[in-house]
């Protein structure tokens, strides 16, 4: 009898582990402390009671406070720098001195007048509420000075006007400081005691409700009395402070004082003394610094004067009477300073960050050699292989005709090969009837030109007509891209094999593939970029917290001796120009590419053209620059647009020295008369030299013969043996009413044009009339 024997299907059991059975107190003694993955990625949250959850929460609530007191006491202090408000007056009808005249009360505290040109600005040490204000002023028709002394202004008191609140100019000063980014600010209203008690109150009701829209929330204080003008004071002492992410992580100083040596070389250039207090974060001698609106430059060494401005000056006793004493004023201060001067850093060569902004091209970098003739014709022969594809034809069919042939199916065949010498004759005579009509409508367009324009008797005759039909001109291509986006017409002159060499196709704009570093400017060459810009922008910002950085601390007043210096910063800083300077992160002083999301401001609706020269207010600098703009997705290719539209955010890619987000930014156009336009308003996006921006062309045709789904298609190029008419396959069936479109796409690139040097603008007052978009006849 044969033995069973079990098939390939039987089930196998796992089999008994044999040995010693391991308990939990052996498992955690093996584990020596381990914890599993799951335990260690728990939040601490979880593992706490609730009372214990209450408790952290309470701490938590307690040190916010205890920082924001802090701070509150740092700022105007003995220890800190001064409490700097900048006063702008929103209205012309405000009176400026006066409102300065009511803050200057002897009897608050001891006042120090400083007069730069055409800027006041006076210090109030005030030993009584232990705080010390340092008051600017600027006026709202002056942008530059304006927007440059906000990047650094604690508070902004903004006075209003009693009857109307702001004029047109202060508007548009609000309109621009609220982009770049408000820090801490205060509403006062001068000139409502002069009203009639009865008017009074319906004057503040009618200006709460105007301020609501710019305001909201904000209470509204007087000033017009020495008792108002302390509470004002009381209220700027105790307000909360709101932060500007640009200026916090980067020192920054404004200049108090400047004297200028000239060089041995050249009376020009030299070195340039600011002093002044120390704000933001310690400020490092070896640390690259930017004069706002002049340049970068480098430090030789930090001097430490004797504070001109104490809180609680040095009195000095008379021996006759004991109840007479002399405080010793800011003058003497100054006079003593040379005698108390104290170098605290000198800059260090080797440790010093350098100024070079570009790279030098190696022209050899890029280099290869001429490959051999066996090569070549390796090349060659490999090409000629994979050009040869069999096909079936008819017998008689030549190669032109076998090129139409599709090799899935047969559709082009039947009617489609009947295209021979009588149809090209139909074609011949039905284009020379087209351009008999096309030049019976030039005739036609010829007879309703207008000559001259006749000038209306209202119309200004200061106005620049050359000017004019410009602007016109732009307006017309606005329009007409709004109707035909992206279509161009082929021109006839040029094949367009040549015109459109440079451009490809692409099956799809989405998920087509698109190397970055294809094809690539010179002027890529000279920009640096970042193998990963996010994770270097976290680990410098984290250092910034951590690390203790050597140098002159917040609130210490110093003296920077700046190198290499041009004579006409301390020119514009005697005639009243405010000197403000920032302390660079690493790599800040080097050029890029930088892409900034930027919206339409609703107040200008003049075309904008990519590549025009605007004036950019990025974070702390300053610059002119030609853009190129582009559609703001997730995409890894991005749409080129042609202008600058008012209903999208589109991103902007200029070249510029490197900036570290967050950072505001304004975009404005210079006009004819000097005056510069506030045009877009947004934010840094990124520093990437690979974002693409590509450019797309339409070219249009129309179906001339349609065979089901080929047809023969004209009017998208003009060639003198076909006439421009070409055969195409399409996946589907066409229609004759159809329009045939072809999508080419190229990469393009920004012009380098950066320039740090801004024309000062002119003062900025509202037209009286109103700048209307003008209509447009597209026929």
């Amino acid at each position: 009898m044969a033995a069973h024997r079990s098939g390939p299907l039987k089930q196998q059991n796992k089999a008994h582990k044999g040995g010693r059975h391991r308990g939990r107190g052996s498992a955690q003694r093996d584990g020596k402390g381990r914890l599993a993955p799951k335990t260690l990625s728990k939040k601490v949250r979880k593992d706490l009671s609730r009372v214990d959850q209450r408790h952290r929460a309470s701490q938590l609530r307690k040190q916010k406070k205890e920082a924001v007191l802090a701070e509150k006491r740092q700022l105007g202090s003995k220890d800190g720098p001064p409490h700097q408000v900048l006063v702008v007056p929103l209205h012309n009808r405000i009176s400026l001195p006066e409102a300065f005249r009511l803050l200057q009360d002897r009897d608050t505290g001891t006042v120090h007048l400083n007069e730069w040109g055409s800027t006041h600005s006076f210090m109030l040490l005030c030993p009584r509420l232990k705080h010390r204000w340092f008051f600017t002023s600027a006026r709202p028709g002056d942008l530059h000075t304006v927007l440059d002394m906000a990047k650094v202004a604690d508070t902004i008191l903004f006075l209003l006007d009693p009857l109307e609140g702001w004029d047109s100019t202060g508007d548009y000063c609000l309109s621009c400081l609220f982009a770049q980014g408000l820090p801490t600010y205060t509403l006062a209203v001068q000139g409502i005691s002069s009203l009639l008690l009865k008017k009074q109150i319906d004057a503040r009701k009618k200006l709460s409700k105007a301020v609501e829209k710019r305001f909201p929330e904000d209470k509204l204080l007087l000033l017009d009395t020495q008792q108002e003008a302390g509470m004002l004071l009381r209220q700027l002492a105790n307000q909360k402070q709101r932060h500007l992410a640009f200026r916090d992580r980067r020192a920054h100083l404004f200049a108090h004082a400047a004297d200028f040596v000239p060089s041995e070389e050249s009376d020009l250039v030299g070195t340039l003394k600011i002093s002044g207090y120390v704000r933001g974060q310690a400020l490092n001698v070896n640390s690259v610094l930017h004069i706002v609106g002049h340049g970068d430059f480098q430090m030789k060494q930090i001097d430490a004067p004797v504070d001109p401005f104490p809180l609680n000056p040095r009195v000095i006793r008379s021996s006759k009477d004991s109840g007479t004493a002399m405080e010793i004023c800011a003058a003497d201060a100054v006079a003593d300073m040379e005698e108390d001067l104290k170098v605290l850093m000198k800059a260090d060569p080797d440790r010093q960050e350098s100024l070079q902004t570009e790279v030098i091209p190696d022209p050899m970098e890029g280099e290869q050699t001429w490959p051999t003739e066996e090569e070549l014709s390796e090349a060659h022969d490999l090409v000629k292989q994979s050009s040869k594809v069999v096909k079936k034809v008819p017998k008689g069919t030549s190669s032109y005709q076998a090129e139409w042939i599709l090799d899935e199916d047969g559709e082009s065949g039947g009617e489609g090969d009947e295209y021979d010498d009588i149809e090209h004759e139909d074609f011949m005579e039905e284009e020379s009837q087209d351009e008999g009509s096309e030049e019976e409508e030039e005739e036609e367009c010829e007879t309703m030109t207008i000559g001259e324009s006749v000038r209306d008797d209202l119309y200004d005759e200061k106005v620049d007509e050359e000017a004019e039909e410009k602007m016109l001109e732009k307006y017309k291509q606005q329009r007409l891209e709004e109707m035909f986006p992206d279509e161009v017409d082929t021109p006839r002159d040029v094949a367009a094999r040549i015109r459109f060499q440079k451009y490809r196709g692409l099956k799809s704009f989405r998920t087509s593939p698109w190397d970055p570093k294809e094809n690539l400017p010179r002027d890529y060459a000279r920009i640096f970029q970042f193998q990963n810009f996010i994770n270097t922008r976290r680990r410098i910002f984290k250092e910034i917290e951590e690390k203790e950085v050597e140098g002159a601390e917040v609130g210490w007043y110093v003296t920077l001796h700046v190198s290499e210096v041009p004579v006409s910063v301390v020119e514009h800083f005697k005639r009243g120009t405010p000197l403000i300077v920032f302390s660079l992160l690493p790599h800040e002083q080097k050029m890029s590419v930088l892409n900034m999301v930027v919206s339409r401001h609703p107040g200008n609706t003049e075309p904008v053209k990519a590549k025009e020269e605007l004036i950019f207010h990025c974070g702390f600098r300053r610059f002119r620059a030609s853009p190129l703009f582009s559609q703001h997705t997730a995409a890894d290719k991005h749409k080129f647009q042609r202008f600058l539209t008012a209903d999208t955010a589109l991103v902007v890619t200029v070249y510029a020295p490197i900036t570290f987000p967050p950072a505001s930014v304004l975009l404005f156009k210079q006009n004819s008369n000097g005056m510069h336009s506030l045009i877009a308003t947004g934010h840094l996006l990124s520093v990437d030299p690979d974002r693409m921006v590509i450019k797309r062309v339409v070219l249009s045709g129309h179906p001339f013969k349609i065979f089901t789904k080929t047809a023969v298609v004209r009017y998208m190029f003009f060639n003198r043996g076909t006439h421009g008419h070409m055969k195409c396959s399409f996946d589907g069936k066409l229609k004759s009413q159809d329009t045939v479109l072809m999508n080419l796409y190229k990469r393009v690139f920004p012009k380098w044009t950066y320039d740090p040097y801004v024309p000062e603008p002119v003062p900025w007052v509202k037209s009286e009339i109103s700048s209307t978009v003008p209509e447009v006849d597209m026929e």
